[in-house]
Formats: C-alpha cells, sequence, structure tokens
C-alpha cells in the first residue's frame, strides 16, 4: 500500500444519493493503521473456505436500529420506538434494559415473550425494525477515492469498490482484503478475509454472496 498516495486521497466522499464526510484526521488514522498491516504474506483467509454463517441473510439487529416492540392488548407493555444504543440493549416498559444487537427480531420477540410471563398470561409479542442503521464500511488503498462510505443494506465487496471509484492502476485484483471488527480467538487477531477481483465480477459464489457488516474495512493493495 503505497502510504504517501493514500494520505493524498483521502476526502469526503461521495456515495450513491449522498455524501459522507470522512475528516482529515479520522481518514489519515485510518490509513496509518492498515498502512503496518499489509495482508500479502500474513494470515488471511480465502472467501471460499468461510463458514456458511457468514453468507447468512437474516438481519440480525445491531447499535442504531430502531425497533417496535407491540405487545398485544398490552399498550402499556408496548413500545414504537425503542433505539438500540451502543452497549446493544434497548429500554423496554417493566424489563428496563434488554439486550438485542446480534439477534434477529423474531429471536427477540420470543425472549422477551418469555420474560414477560412474569407479567402476562401468554403475552404475544412481535418486533419490527422501524428504522435500519445505516451500512457504513471504509474502503483504503489502491481505489480512486479512498474514505468511509454509506452502503445500501445488503451489500457486497463489489459496491464498496465502485463507490469507491474503483481500483487504480496499481491495484492487484488478487489481493482484495475485508477487514472484519470480529472478536479474536486463541490470542490471535480473526484473519483478513481475501478475494478475487475475477470471481467478483464474473459473479462466481461464494464472493457475490458475501454481505458486509458496518465497520467494515475493505483493502486494496
Amino acid at each position: 500500500m503505497n502510504l504517501i498516495r493514500t494520505r493524498r486521497r483521502v476526502h469526503a466522499v461521495e456515495t450513491r444519493g449522498r455524501r459522507v464526510a470522512l475528516p482529515a484526521a479520522s481518514a489519515v488514522s485510518l490509513v496509518l493503521a492498515l498502512a503496518g498491516c499489509r495482508t500479502t504474506g500474513g494470515e488471511f483467509v480465502q472467501v471460499e473456505q468461510l463458514p456458511a454463517a457468514q453468507f447468512e441473510t437474516e438481519y440480525r439487529i445491531g447499535p442504531g436500529d430502531v425497533l417496535g416492540v407491540r405487545v398485544w392488548n398490552q399498550e402499556s407493555m408496548s413500545t414504537e420506538r425503542a433505539r438500540v444504543r451502543d452497549d446493544g440493549k434497548i429500554s423496554v416498559p417493566f424489563l428496563q434494559d434488554v439486550e438485542a444487537a446480534g439477534v434477529t427480531p423474531p429471536e427477540l420477540a420470543k425472549q422477551l415473550q418469555t420474560r414477560l410471563k412474569t407479567y402476562v398470561v401468554n403475552p404475544v409479542v412481535t418486533v419490527t425494525l422501524e428504522e435500519v442503521r445505516p451500512l457504513r464500511v471504509s474502503v483504503v488503498g489502491e481505489v480512486a477515492n479512498p474514505g468511509q462510505y454509506e452502503l445500501e443494506r445488503g451489500a457486497g465487496v463489489l459496491s464498496a469498490l465502485a463507490a469507491a471509484g474503483g481500483m487504480t492502476e496499481y491495484g492487484h485484483r488478487e489481493d482484495i482484503f475485508v477487514l472484519r471488527n470480529a472478536p479474536a480467538q486463541d490470542g490471535k487477531a480473526p484473519p483478513r478475509i481475501r478475494f478475487h477481483y475475477t470471481s467478483l465480477v464474473r459473479g462466481e459464489k461464494p464472493s457475490v454472496t458475501f454481505r458486509l457488516r458496518s465497520g467494515d474495512v475493505v483493502v486494496v493493495e
């Protein structure tokens, strides 16, 4: 990764339908952090080797989402707009703070039904997504416009590359990586996920079925 060339190109960047301003200081910090972790020769995993769970399409709740929690025939226990806080919890009448991040809306509804049995006989709970958090990813390295982008929910690596203006002539088609903010295992950092540009443009699975998550970083070397 050419650090000097990349630092010069980090600006506010244009997304599909809107712009996301990435402050200069934040952008430089991001590039500096990634500059020292060139993926070539380091630990990585091919996208084809990922477990099936990485490709799940069912939506999981995360910080920033706004949920509607409705308890049938119990208005005092319902709430129309419960925002998921940074700690992953929401506030629900009678139950106070409830962990919501990381589960699907139906799974959360079942959990709430179980807990509300203390107050109601056979409660019926529905959880709906009233407002979905933005999908924010960073794209750095050998792309035309490195920076942070808001993408449509369900976007993949090609969408991120397109938002950043595509790869430069110096980008290596075999060295496209996704760095995911996942818990470390056995004291080691989670492996980088490697993609091949040819597989992406040909629409080959599983490259095109991989879905980005908020906080992911796409790196082109």
